[in-house]
């Protein structure tokens, strides 16, 4: 694991707004920076057994840990990427601006430690190596590029305080802006997993988006891409025969991305987008398909409207049901679980393993510790 603790290094550009000087914690406070293809996202958090606004809560609703700051801006740094195999100017130019900002909180909030990361865009970017030096260079953030196992590893760490007991196996699914993540795994009598098998497919809504369109999308065009993504998890099911076991009540499925999120937000008749209320809730099968034909029916304009969608994601929105569609036929459970969590909270239980957090703190924290540590350092079979 790669580990920058303290501040990024002097030298790099100056933070887009100015600092009110440093915070203070009576805890050492924690980062975690996730920079994937759509989404460049921060939190800065700090160890907790005390109920708490923003806290991060285990199924049983026990606080793991507590955020004290975040960030979230959608950069699309992997635009254009699939046609041209390489970042683009623009698309560095928006990512390096948001994690400016990020380099500034990570300095006034003095972290102790921190893990930042880079996902598909990267792994796929000719011009990776460039881009991440002039990262470093104007703002002093050291990210590393991580596999695609590693990136299901923290996910799963991250959400894994959402499984429950009852149901022997889970699937957890990941879906990303270049490419989705699937966890199969096993669920011991107290909701503790281990893995049996990951894997990527190099499909995610931005990639599907660009390929297929996302302002306008016909009957037909959302049927392609139910189809390419369906084909992309036969292997994964023949490895495994998953589905005898979804139709035998065996398995349990937790889905952690800004669609599932969304189709959740949706469901619940938010009239803002709410973590706290869809963080944990559950999400039939009955319900995806009603509502994404709902949002079949609206134009961009609509859909860039509706508060739980927004303009950014408008043209995304309907690539990333494809892709849910596509699991829920693989897989027919009936239901999955929303988690408004991942490779972020899972970086922070595995800093504070690492640190010693889990065996000298009493409650949630040590649970969520204790799956991150199976998570993390188990290997698949």
């Amino acid at each position: 694991m790669t580990v920058a603790t303290g501040f990024p290094p002097k030298g790099g550009s100056q933070p887009d707004r100015p600092e009110s000087g440093h915070a203070a914690h009576a805890a050492p406070a924690y980062g975690a920076l996730d920079l994937g293809t759509n989404n460049c996202r921060l939190l800065i958090a700090v160890p907790d057994t005390e109920s708490a606004e923003g806290a991060a809560r285990s199924s049983s609703g026990r606080p793991i840990f507590r955020v004290i700051d975040a960030f979230s801006r959608i950069v699309r740094l992997g635009e254009g990427l699939s046609q041209t195999g390489t970042l683009a100017e623009p698309a560095m130019a928006r990512t390096i601006a948001a994690l400016r900002v990020c380099a500034s909180k990570l300095r006034r909030h003095r972290v102790a430690a921190a893990r930042l990361v880079a996902t598909e865009a990267c792994r796929r970017a000719a011009n990776c190596e460039q881009f991440l030096a002039r990262v470093q260079n104007e703002t002093g953030l050291v990210i590393e590029t991580i596999s695609c196992e590693d990136e299901a590893r923290l996910a799963l760490a991250g959400c894994a305080p959402l499984l429950v007991s009852g149901h022997p196996h889970a699937l957890v699914f990941d879906i990303g802006g270049g490419s989705t993540e699937l966890s199969w795994l096993e669920v011991g009598p107290d909701a503790q997993p281990g893995r049996i098998d990951v894997t990527s497919i190099p499909l995610g809504v931005v990639t599907l988006g660009e390929r297929y369109g996302g302002d306008h999308v016909s009957a037909d065009t959302y049927a392609r891409m139910v189809d390419e993504v369906s084909a992309s998890l036969l292997p994964f099911e023949r490895a495994h025969c998953i589905r005898a076991l979804c139709l035998d009540d065996k398995v349990q499925m937790l889905g952690t991305s800004g669609t599932v999120t969304t189709l959740a937000g949706i469901h619940l008749d938010l009239a803002r987008y709410d973590r706290s209320v869809v963080d944990g809730s559950y999400l039939s099968f009955d319900a995806v398909s009603r509502i994404t034909q709902r949002l079949a029916a609206l134009d961009y304009e609509r859909r860039a409207q509706h508060p739980c969608i927004g303009r950014d994601r408008a043209d995304l929105v309907l690539a990333g049901c494809a892709i849910l569609e596509a699991i829920c036929r693989q897989w027919p459970i009936g239901r999955l679980r929303v988690a408004d969590r991942g490779i972020r909270e899972g970086i922070l239980c595995g800093l504070m393993r690492r640190d010693g957090v889990g065996r000298r703190t009493p409650g949630a924290v040590q649970g969520a510790v204790a799956i991150a540590e199976r998570a993390l350092s188990e290997p698949a079979h």
